[in-house]
């Protein structure tokens, strides 16, 4: 059965220069300069070939941006990390999950200075740590502290955006920096790595990153929303399959390079150091099924405890739905 008979609502879209689009056929989408396979379908207009509509595609610093831009209604869908949806998913912002992007591991990393005289986790005290607060990076930064039995307070955390982090770096500002590419890439071309989310993940604290979706628009516009999900989950399927030949001189390798600003050199190692679940694994019980209900709601208590969230709430499952990628998974 064909996608078009599928999903009937949605109008196959003509790659036409000069396409016009209906007036209640258009997106504002918010992504970030995360090195993932979905930036392939966007930096090819897949997302518009497939869907008909009109897409703003829009950059972000960081998930907190992104929350605040979907809360207000210029942002549909958007790009956010485990920490920010937690959050927003704390305050009750009308959101939900719809795709695990991905589960990070060594593509967030805290990045120590060389010549900053830190060596061991306990040199991090009276030392200028930057990291975009309310991020997944803040998190594990956080989480790995505690870990080490270290006082937050008795280091000089700094709130700063990717790209301030690599200009404070430059100018020799801070001491150290938990974040994640371009920026990453920058700041351990003169540091060392003292820890990563995959490492932090292991001492109980993991962090993933996922698609969002305004729950209106979700319940307005339910075929764009499964065919973004049935999209973006055919790029992951087609990494899982061809991942081995998206070397540093590939096509896929300069697409993603353009859209996120990473070193085109660097992109197979990234890719490698994060998980990009399929649908199959996205509807499975350890994702949206189950296990990012749990995963929300342990970010959450961890957020409270250091004083980054006001509440808890009792139960996260209204901001997961597993059902566009059930239906994804069935085209």
């Amino acid at each position: 059965m064909s996608f078009k008979k599928i999903l009937p609502a949605i109008t196959i879209f003509s790659a036409l220069s000069g396409a016009t689009y209906a007036a209640d056929k258009e997106i504002s989408i918010a992504y970030q300069t995360v090195v993932e396979p979905s930036k392939i379908a966007q930096a090819d207009g897949e997302y518009e070939k497939q869907t008909g509509w009109k897409i703003n595609w829009r950059k972000f610093e960081s998930g907190g941006e992104v929350i605040t831009a979907v809360a207000s209604g210029d942002i549909q869908i958007g790009y956010v990390g485990s920490s920010p949806l937690a959050a927003a998913a704390s305050r009750e912002s009308p959101i939900e999950t719809i795709f695990i992007a991905a589960e990070i591991g060594e593509a967030e990393a805290l990045v120590v200075r060389n010549g900053s005289n830190i060596k061991t986790p306990r040199d991090l005290i009276g030392k200028k740590v930057a990291v975009p607060f309310a991020s997944t990076t803040h998190y594990s930064l956080l989480a790995a502290l505690k870990h080490w039995g270290v006082d937050p307070k008795k280091v000089e955390i700094l709130n700063l955006r990717p790209t301030e982090i690599s200009a404070a770096w430059q100018r020799g500002d801070i001491d150290a920096a938990y974040v994640w590419d371009p920026a990453l890439g920058k700041v351990k071309e003169t540091g060392t790595v003292l820890t990563n989310s995959a490492e932090v993940a292991k001492w109980g604290a993991p962090t993933f990153d996922a698609w969002i979706v305004r729950k209106d628009f979700a319940k307005s516009h339910p075929d764009f929303v499964t065919a973004f999900v049935k999209i973006t989950g055919k790029a992951y399927a087609d990494y899982r399959q061809h991942g081995s030949g998206w070397t540093a001189d590939s096509a896929q390798a300069n697409k993603i390079a353009r859209l996120t600003g990473a070193n085109k050199a660097d992109v197979p190692a990234l890719l490698q150091s994060s998980i990009f679940p399929t649908l199959d694994e996205q509807i499975s019980p350890r994702l949206l099924a189950g296990g990012t209900v749990k995963a929300i709601s342990d970010t959450s208590l961890f957020l409270k405890d250091q004083k980054k969230a006001e509440q808890v709430l009792n139960d996260y499952r209204p901001y997961v739905n597993a059902q566009y990628a059930k239906k994804a998974a069935q085209l």
